[in-house]
C-alpha cells in the first residue's frame, strides 16, 4: 500500500469535503480517505496497483479541482497540476507548458465560459475563440436585455392600471424609450465586463483569441481574424459552444423587409404604434406583452396556439390575459407573404391582411454550426443543424465535445452553463453527466408560465398512469390578497404511488415557485409528502402545498394556513 496527498480546490464547506471523500472511497483499491476542508487536502491510502490518475479523475468527476503531490514532499512543496484522463495526452498542442493538456473552446457564452473556467481550474491550458462580442447571447442580446424590457413594461403597466386603482390613482406614463434603452445598455455593459471580460482577463490559463474558427483536421483549428489574418492552433480536446441565432421562416417577401428579430427589438429606441409578432412561444409572448404594455397595438400571429407544445390550459390562460390587455391573438393563422412600402408592413394571412409599423419574427432559434467544418471531422448533426451530444456532452468525433444552444439540448442558459461545466470535467478525464429530468423552465410573461417534469400527456406517452389536480389561484391566499387570481397550479402524480412527476403553473412569480417543485420531484416526494411540508403563509409557493392537499381534501373547506 502507499499514501497519496491530493490538493483539492473548489471546496466551500465541510459538506464538500464529504463529497470528495465519498468519491475517493468509491475508487477500487482505496483503503482510507481523509479529506480536510480547512487544509484543502485529501490524504488517501491505496493499493500500489492504483494509478494516481484514477484518484484525480474521481475527484474531478464530482466537480472539484485537484492536483497531486507525493507523500514525501507533501509538507515541503506545493502541488503541481497533473493532466487528468483515462489516456493523458502525449503532448500539449499549442500550450506553453508541455505537462498541461490544451483545451480549445469555441464561443464565449454561458456554456463556453463555464467550460473554460472549469478546465483551467482542473489544470488545462485553455484557448477561448470568439468571433464577436464576449458573453454570447444571454448577457448581450437575450436574457438580460429582455428581462430589463419586461420589467420596465411591468412598471409602466402598474402605473397605468392595477387591481388597486379604486384607492390608488393611476395615470398613463410617458415612455422615453431612448432613455430606457440607454439604461438597459449600461447594465448589459456592466454585466458583460464584470461577469465575462474581467474574469477572462484575470483567469490564469485562459487565452482569448479573436476570430472565426473552423476545423482543418483532427485536433486542428484555423482562426481567421477580422483583418484576414489566420492562425493555426492544435488542441487535445475541444468544446464547441457557438450558440444559436434567430430562425427566420421562408415567408414570401419577408427577407426584403426591415423586419425585427428579438435582437433588433431589444435594441430599438422606439416603441412602434402597431407591432405584428409572428410566433407563439416564449420569446414571442414575452416581447409581445412587453411592447403592448409600453404602448404598441400588438397583433400576434400563431400557426398553432400559444405555447402549443405545453399543456393546452397554459396557452388558453395566457391568451385570455393578452385579450384582457387589448392585445390581438390570431391563433391557427398562417402568414403567406410580407411586403413593406411607405414605412408600413402588410402581412397577408389566411385570416385577412394585418398592417403594422414593425414586424417581430420570433419563431425559434437555429444553431450556429455552419462554416465550422464539422463534417470533415465527423461531428454528426440533427436535421436542424444542431450537434448531437450524449449526456456527457460528447459528440460523434473523438475528443470533440459540445454544449449550449448549438446542440440538440434545451436552449436555456442554465442548461448551457451546466453542460459546459460537465464537458470540461469530462474533457479532463471525468465522468460527469447532465441530468435534465428535473429541468425547470420559465416564461416571463405576466402571469409567468413555469413548468418542470411531465405533463399528463407526456406521462401517458411513457405508459405511466397518472392522477392530477389543478388548483385555481383563487384558492391561494396570496393571490387573493394581491387581487390577482389569474392562473392555476397543476400537479401530476403517479397514480399508484402518489410520487410527484410534474408541475405546471401559470401564476404571478411562477418562476419562484417552480424550483421548489423541481426539488420535490428530484427528491421523489409524493403529493402526501408535499402536503405535509411547512410552507410560509401568504406566499405564492404555498400554492404547491394547497394543490397537493387537493388530492385528499377540499381545500376550500380549510381555514387559512391549515396544516
Amino acid at each position: 500500500m502507499s499514501d497519496q496527498t491530493l490538493e483539492i480546490t473548489g471546496m466551500t464547506c465541510e459538506a464538500c469535503a464529504g463529497h470528495v471523500k465519498q468519491a475517493l472511497l468509491g475508487v477500487p483499491g482505496v483503503r482510507t480517505a481523509e479529506v480536510s476542508y480547512p487544509e484543502a487536502t485529501a490524504r488517501v491510502t491505496v493499493d500500489r496497483s492504483v494509478d494516481a490518475a484514477v484518484l484525480t479523475t474521481a475527484v474531478a468527476a464530482v466537480g472539484y479541482g485537484v492536483a497531486l503531490r507525493s507523500s514525501a514532499a507533501a509538507e515541503a512543496q506545493p502541488a503541481a497540476p497533473v493532466a487528468l484522463g483515462h489516456r493523458p495526452p502525449a503532448r500539449t498542442r499549442g500550450g506553453d507548458d508541455d505537462r498541461r493538456p490544451h483545451v480549445a473552446v469555441i464561443g464565449s457564452g454561458g456554456a463556453a465560459m463555464a467550460a473554460a473556467l472549469k478546465a483551467a481550474e482542473l489544470g488545462a491550458a485553455v484557448t477561448l475563440i470568439e468571433r464577436g462580442t464576449i458573453g454570447g447571447t444571454c448577457v448581450n442580446v437575450g436574457c438580460v436585455p429582455s428581462k430589463i424590457l419586461i420589467r420596465a413594461a411591468h412598471v409602466a403597466h402598474l402605473r397605468r392600471e392595477s387591481p388597486f386603482d379604486d384607492g390608488l390613482s393611476a395615470a398613463a406614463p410617458v415612455i422615453d424609450q431612448p432613455r430606457l434603452l440607454a439604461q438597459q445598455q449600461r447594465r448589459i455593459e456592466e454585466l458583460r465586463h464584470d461577469k465575462y471580460e474581467r474574469i477572462l482577463d484575470e483567469t490564469a490559463g485562459v487565452t482569448v483569441l479573436r476570430g472565426d474558427a473552423r476545423f482543418t483536421g483532427d485536433h486542428a483549428i484555423a482562426v481567421t481574424s477580422a483583418d484576414g489574418g489566420e492562425r493555426h492552433i492544435r488542441f487535445d480536446r475541444c468544446l464547441i459552444a457557438t450558440g444559436a441565432r434567430a430562425a427566420v421562416p421562408p415567408i414570401d417577401g419577408l427577407a426584403g423587409t426591415p423586419y425585427w428579430t428579438s435582437t433588433e427589438a431589444l435594441a430599438s429606441d422606439r416603441i412602434p404604434r402597431r407591432l405584428a409578432v409572428i410566433g407563439s412561444s416564449a420569446v414571442a409572448a414575452e416581447l409581445a406583452q412587453a411592447f403592448a404594455r409600453l404602448g404598441s397595438q400588438v397583433t400576434m400571429l400563431a400557426r398553432h396556439t400559444l405555447f402549443f407544445r405545453e399543456d393546452p390550459a397554459i396557452g388558453e390562460a395566457i391568451e385570455a390575459v393578452f385579450g384582457s390587455e387589448h392585445m390581438t391573438v390570431l391563433t391557427h393563422t398562417q402568414t403567406s407573404s410580407v411586403t413593406f412600402a411607405n414605412g408600413e408592413f402588410t402581412l397577408a394571412t389566411d385570416r385577412g391582411e394585418v398592417r403594422a409599423d414593425d414586424v417581430l419574427v420570433a419563431t425559434g432559434r437555429e444553431p450556429n454550426t455552419v462554416g465550422l467544418g464539422l463534417a470533415a471531422i465527423g461531428v454528426a448533426l440533427d436535421s436542424h443543424g444542431a450537434i448531437l451530444v450524449d449526456d456527457h456532452q460528447r459528440t460523434s468525433a473523438p475528443d470533440i465535445f459540445a454544449a449550449g444552444d448549438c446542440t440538440d439540448r434545451p436552449q436555456f442558459v442554465y442548461v448551457a452553463a451546466a453542460a459546459g461545466t460537465r464537458a470540461a470535467i469530462n474533457m479532463m478525464g471525468g465522468r460527469a453527466a447532465l441530468d435534465l429530468a428535473t429541468m425547470p423552465a420559465v416564461v416571463f410573461t405576466e402571469p409567468q408560465v413555469a413548468t418542470v417534469g411531465l405533463t399528463v400527456a407526456e406521462a401517458r406517452l411513457r405508459k405511466i398512469e397518472t392522477d392530477s389536480r389543478t388548483l385555481p389561484l383563487d384558492a391561494v391566499p396570496r393571490a387573493l390578497v394581491n387581487f390577482d387570481t389569474r392562473g392555476f397550479i397543476t400537479l401530476v402524480a403517479e397514480a399508484r404511488s402518489g410520487r410527484l412527476l410534474g408541475v405546471q403553473a401559470v401564476a404571478s412569480e411562477a418562476g419562484e415557485i417552480i424550483q421548489t417543485a423541481a426539488l420535490a420531484i428530484r427528491a421523489r416526494m409524493t403529493v402526501t409528502d408535499l402536503a405535509d411540508q411547512l410552507f410560509p403563509y401568504l406566499t405564492m409557493v404555498e400554492g404547491l402545498k394547497l394543490a397537493a392537499q387537493t388530492f385528499t381534501k377540499d381545500v376550500r373547506q380549510l381555514s387559512c394556513c391549515a396544516g
